[in-house]
């Protein structure tokens, strides 16, 4: 992610805070694709909890052909009443994914807040109201 800034913190040290701070209260679902032999090889995860996408990210070379879909459609059946997330507004192609599938921007902060202190956006994705009923026509 070329607009990150440099990070200060060892690989190390962001795995250990993904699975004990973040990944600790999140429903987590996991898209394997067959790797070498028998083996499978891990592709992308999508993270989530209490109406939030925590988490969505995919291997470079798996982008593309459907599986952020796949996960993201799988977070949205968790959360049929909406899902939010935030995105750095640099991350200019995560934002055109999420806006295809009907995100929209509801707030942006100057980055003040987060660890990158990069500027971001909160998204949201609500579902499609439900069609009005039919009238009837008595006779």
């Amino acid at each position: 992610m070329p607009y990150l800034p440099p990070q200060s913190r060892s690989h190390e040290q962001v795995v250990r805070w993904v699975e004990e701070v973040v990944l600790a209260g999140c429903e987590v679902w996991v898209a394997v694709m067959p790797g070498e032999g028998e083996e499978e090889e891990v592709v992308g995860y999508a993270a989530g909890a209490d109406g939030w996408l925590e988490h969505l990210y995919l291997l470079p070379h798996v982008r593309r052909r459907g599986i952020g879909t796949r996960l993201l459609e799988r977070a949205r059946r968790s959360c049929p009443a909406g899902l939010s997330l935030h995105v750095f507004e640099a991350n200019t192609e995560a934002r055109a994914f999420y806006e295809r599938h009907g995100f929209t921007v509801v707030a942006t902060d100057d980055g003040s807040g987060n660890m990158e202190r990069l500027p971001s956006l909160t998204m949201r994705w609500a579902p499609a109201p439900a069609p009005a009923p039919a009238p009837s026509t008595a006779s």
